[in-house]
């Protein structure tokens, strides 16, 4: 992010390069920066004449380099932008004679989206050397809270951490579907709101009361009534509560608490970043620990295995999401 916002103050600034080569797993921020580009370095009036975007699924390398070396219309500069660079791929580096010698009237954006330019090649060197090349990685599950605060922030919000945690484990690591729903809900909510649960199920459609983090906290302190009752709930939504996802998250949640009963310094605020887990969920890790020990733990382990295996349909006999998550359930009560 602090390139990004880099690549921002320095176009604001006037450092305005020649070529941006953006590309990378994550396409969040590839989107940003071009969108950005493509709103702010030419003016209302000098964008009809000085602005193009091509797509690369239509367009050969070629095509790019003869629209890039043309000179601008009654304006400085001209943008030219190519969306789904990717496409390119297996002809980009013929960008490498344009490359060694822009054209200085010219601002050429690739998105290059889901893959990387070998940083070994002479065309990535180049492009480094005469412009921008900045690669988005995708966020690892544990960073993309974090992200959320951020994003939040800049905008005058702020975030309950349940809520929080039920985005990334509803919406997994794609930023863009994250920034959609955040959108949403500030258009409903004025600045200054704290994000609550309450709110992403009113506004988004995730249950406060229905999801995983419940059900596991339910597990830790064997509310075996509550656990069932949510896993129920899961079995007439199988679309939304896909089993593989479930059991996954419950693994993961015993595979932590194994963790937790091997650690010597067992303080929440040092175990937390260790098991990856938000500080704030902690005292559910703490509850499971007593209810649960550390053979009784390796066992269920070993059961998730089993019941994760027959999720994907082998030798389970098609059995239906209820009766599997009820066999779970079971395993990890007696």
């Amino acid at each position: 992010m602090d390139e990004v916002v880099k690549i921002v103050n320095d176009i604001k600034g006037g450092n305005i390069k020649p070529i941006y080569f953006l590309m990378g797993e994550e396409p969040y921020y590839i989107d940003k920066l071009s969108e950005y580009i493509e709103q702010n370095i030419l003016s209302e009036e000098e964008k009809g004449f000085n602005q193009t975007v091509l797509y690369g699924r239509d367009v050969s390398v070629e095509d790019i380099v003869s629209t890039a070396k043309r000179y601008p219309m009654m304006a400085d500069r001209q943008v030219v932008i190519v969306k789904e660079a990717q496409d390119l791929a297996r002809t980009i580096d013929k960008i490498e004679s344009y490359v060694n010698n822009p054209m200085e009237t010219t601002v050429l954006v690739f998105c290059y989206k889901y893959k990387t330019l070998d940083k070994r090649k002479k065309v990535t060197k180049l492009l480094a050397q005469n412009g921008v090349v900045y690669e988005s990685k995708k966020l690892y599950e544990n960073q993309v809270g974090d992200w959320i605060k951020r994003v939040l922030a800049g905008k005058k919000y702020t975030i309950d951490p349940k809520a929080n945690a039920m985005l990334v484990e509803f919406l997994g690591t794609d930023l863009s579907k994250i920034n959609n729903e955040l959108e949403k809900l500030q258009i409903i909510l004025p600045q200054g709101t704290v994000i609550t649960p309450q709110h992403i199920e009113e506004n988004i459609g995730f249950s406060k009361d229905y999801n995983v983090f419940e059900l596991r906290k339910a597990i830790g302190e064997r509310n075996q009534l509550r656990a069932y009752k949510i896993a129920e709930n899961f079995a007439h939504n199988p679309k939304e509560y896909p089993l593989v996802m479930t059991t996954g998250l419950v693994f993961g949640f015993f595979v932590q608490i194994l963790k937790y009963h091997g650690l010597k310094d067992k303080n929440p605020k040092t175990a937390a970043p260790i098991l990856g887990v938000n500080p704030f969920f902690m005292k559910d890790y703490d509850v499971a620990l007593k209810n649960f020990p550390m053979k009784k733990v390796s066992q269920i382990v070993a059961t998730l295995r089993d019941i994760d295996v027959k999720s994907k349909g082998v030798g389970a006999n098609a059995l239906p999401q209820s009766d599997l998550l009820k066999e779970m359930l079971y395993k990890i009560f007696n």
